[in-house]
């Protein structure tokens, strides 16, 4: 009696133990045929290049000792397989527990098919695994921590007077969580097109296709996201950039010079709050005027100057003024629990300054410490970040 047809659907873009040990498990209920999604589908319903080209893919999936024989669907979206189930005819269909849903299960008992829902584990002595958390863990695009002046970069704030923003492109070494001021919906977009690592080019260049793709004519929320974000991930070490009622900024100027970068670390820790929640609004009750931007533009100045003679007395002044400014124009930056953390480590020895990442709301705590290392080793929870040099 011939053993039963086993299929199995995924994009297989990034190979790993966990995908082996599934289909290990998988061709235990028969022979194993494998349909993997092709480079069209990946790009339109995932909205990124593969990493491997579908040929590259179905390479290595048919080398694999437990799969009988593979394909690249032909269909498209979630249920790409149609045309390669079709086919194969197979007997059972299986997928792990984060891929089930009941479009698919409608699908298998329509046609008679054994529908099989496996729960991701490990092989023997190895650790889970998944494409999603292995291209966050591999992924070097870096991200921004914005020290000064920004809100600036918007034309209604900078149409009062003209100012600089302050950012630091730093590297990936800690988790990047959403929605808490880490300009990561920037980094999304950045990830479509080079999904690993920025690419070898101009940084200004790169900063500025960043943000005219990120800022299209057809963004549906209509906001256009300051150009901050794209600067202060693309441009490595220090950054600042001057801002005069428009969106892109007059001048970009930067600073990577080791000692001074060495010195910003080790002055910089990020604590994480909660998230921003979703529906708050940190632009509700706005109020500037030329007197409050000024004094944002100022503070930002004055942060540079003291960043670049390593003054932490003066860079501490300024970062606060600046935090200061900022939520004297939009106080809805402080919501929720944010008041109550930033009270909380305000009193701490050691802290010299502090302020909210981002739009604030949530997210994280920046603080301006005496000693980062003695700081953070008293407190565990506490980020030491890495400034990217290049």
């Amino acid at each position: 009696m011939a053993n039963k047809k086993v299929f199995v659907s995924g994009c297989y873009d990034l190979l790993h133990s966990g995908h082996v040990e599934f289909f290990k498990q998988a061709s235990a209920y028969g022979d194993l045929y494998v349909g993997i999604g092709s480079d069209e589908t990946i790009l339109h319903y995932k909205n990124h290049k593969t990493l491997y080209p579908e040929q590259e893919r179905l390479f290595m999936v048919k080398s694999i000792r437990y799969v009988t024989d593979a394909y690249i669907n032909q269909g498209d979206g979630i249920m790409d397989f149609i045309p390669t189930v079709e086919m194969i005819k197979p007997d059972v269909f299986v997928v792990n527990e984060d891929g089930s849903n009941d479009t698919k299960r409608r699908f298998c008992e329509e046609r008679g098919i054994e529908y099989v829902v496996l729960k991701r584990t490990p092989a023997e002595g190895l650790t889970a695994r998944s494409s999603t958390d292995l291209k966050s863990e591999s992924c070097q695009i870096p991200t921004r921590v914005d020290i000064a002046g920004t809100w600036i970069d918007q034309p209604y704030v900078s149409m009062y007077a003209p100012g600089w923003a302050l950012t630091i492109s730093v590297e990936p070494t800690f988790e990047i969580r959403d929605r808490c001021g880490l300009s990561t919906s920037t980094r999304k977009v950045i990830q479509k097109y080079w999904p690993v690592k920025l690419p070898n080019m101009n940084p200004e260049m790169l900063a500025r296709m960043v943000f005219c793709v990120e800022n299209h004519p057809e963004r549906e929320d209509g906001i256009i996201s300051g150009a901050q974000d794209a600067i202060g991930i693309c441009v490595p070490g220090l950054a600042r950039h001057r801002y005069n009622n428009h969106f892109w900024p007059e001048k970009i100027e930067t600073c990577e010079d080791t000692q001074t970068l060495d010195w910003l670390e080790s002055h910089l820790v990020l604590i994480p709050i909660d998230p921003r929640q979703p529906g708050c609004s940190v632009v509700t009750g706005k109020d500037i005027n030329e007197t409050k931007v000024k004094a944002l533009a100022n503070a930002a100045s004055d942060c540079w100057d003291a960043i670049i003679s390593k003054d932490l007395s003066a860079f501490a002044s300024a970062f606060k003024a600046s935090f200061e400014a900022q939520i004297a124009m939009f106080p809805a930056m402080i919501q929720g629990t944010v008041q109550q953390h930033l009270d909380k480590y305000a009193t701490q020895p050691g802290v010299l300054a502090w302020k909210l990442t981002g739009a604030g709301a949530g997210g994280y705590i920046a603080l301006v410490v005496s000693n980062r290392e003695t700081w953070a080793e008293a407190h565990p929870e506490a980020i030491k970040i890495k400034i990217r040099r290049k």
